[in-house]
């Protein structure tokens, strides 16, 4: 194990914002974790766990101990009556393990293809497109925590899965998942469970992939694909062509242009908000949720504010689509956006949309 310091992270972060890691250690085995809760001084160091890098704005140096998770691995781990049961390592790109899963006749994570990201990451996020939520295709994840060295695992009711959430977004006291869980706090014998974040490092991500496979469809975008090729049965393969073509078109390719992908949430509303707001703009993009609720495109509220296109220093709003901010500064260049001026746009942003439609956006990534 070794601990490297002052390093770089602008090609660590998929906004390509430039910082450094006071301190970093690469995770690329569980021995390299027990190595260093062995250490006294570095167990008892603040942590930052890192990824890909794609759902982080970087405000300053990270002064906290960065642990960079390159955990690899994939396989079939077993098959059931119902499913095929896929193991992979949380150091593993995400979009790599989902051509694999097809290549290997595994069908179920199409609808997710072309996420930025690694494995370890998706849960946290509870990444879904299309349809499809990483919750919806779960089995069970492995992690360890960095207090005791203790390695548990969690099922989905255990991971509070919720929109673009986790029990590993909240810290300990912000947010309680459901009793039962095998965390951290449960593992230490406590009842009630808390928040995991900065406290648990996860390992390997298990998923669930169905051998009674149906397509998920529904959204606009798919069915222009199937109109277009005349195809009203699609199969995996093709569903997960047709979402590669469609990101790529609409979304910006962080290796060229440094972004986090959507920065914002889709907010959801009541029935009653929702005639509300058509009331007052009979274009807005809203989508009926089988709760009851209303869920919005948050790219159209942003849009119809009049932010694409528009900057304040390097950040600014994607000219193809709304929802994403992106460093117009390069991804190798020193004087590209800064964490701030990404925020300072975000703040201006979620203040328009609520000043004219009375709805609070709430950013997808994390701002450290």
């Amino acid at each position: 194990m070794l601990v490297e310091k002052n390093v770089p992270l602008q090609a660590f972060n998929s906004f390509h914002i430039v910082a450094k890691a006071h301190a970093l250690v690469r995770i690329a085995s569980e021995a390299d974790l027990h190595a260093l809760l062995a250490d006294p001084e570095l167990r008892a160091s603040p942590k930052f766990v890192l990824g890909g890098g794609s759902n982080i704005v970087l405000t300053g140096d990270v002064k906290a101990l960065v642990l960079k998770v390159e955990l690899m691995g994939r396989r079939l781990l077993m098959e059931t009556d119902k499913a095929f049961i896929v193991q992979a390592g949380a150091g593993e790109s995400w979009h790599e393990l989902v051509a694999w899963t097809l290549a290997q006749g595994y069908p179920g994570l199409e609808n997710l293809a072309l996420i930025p990201g690694t494995v370890g990451a998706a849960p946290v996020q509870n990444i879904g497109a299309y349809g499809v939520e990483l919750q919806d295709r779960f089995d069970s994840l492995d992690a360890i925590d960095l207090q005791t060295g203790q390695v548990f695992t969690l099922h989905a009711a255990q991971c509070a899965f919720g929109y673009r959430d986790s029990v590993f977004k909240h810290g300990a006291g912000a947010a309680a998942v459901p009793d039962g869980a095998v965390s951290a706090g449960a593992v230490a014998g406590g009842h009630q469970v808390l928040g995991l974040k900065d406290r648990a490092l996860i390992l390997r991500v298990r998923f669930a992939l169905p051998k009674s496979w149906k397509p998920v469809l529904g959204y606009a975008d798919l069915d222009k694909k199937m109109a277009e090729h005349q195809c009203a049965h699609p199969t995996a393969q093709q569903i997960f062509d047709w979402v590669c073509e469609i990101r790529r078109a609409k979304l910006p390719d962080p290796q060229v242009i440094g972004n986090v992908g959507s920065f914002f949430k889709n907010p959801t509303v009541t029935p009653e908000q929702c005639v509300d707001i058509i009331a007052r703009d009979p274009k807005v993009v809203h989508y009926h949720l089988a709760d009851g609720g209303v869920k919005l495109a948050a790219g159209w509220l942003i849009d119809s504010c009049g932010w694409r296109g528009k900057s304040v220093g390097q950040a600014g709003v994607y000219e193809k689509q709304a929802l994403v901010l992106v460093n117009r500064g390069g991804v190798d260049s020193p004087f590209g956006a800064t964490g701030g001026e990404v925020m300072t746009l975000a703040r201006a942003i979620q203040t328009s949309v609520y000043e004219r439609f009375g709805i609070r956006l709430e950013p997808e990534p994390v701002v450290v």
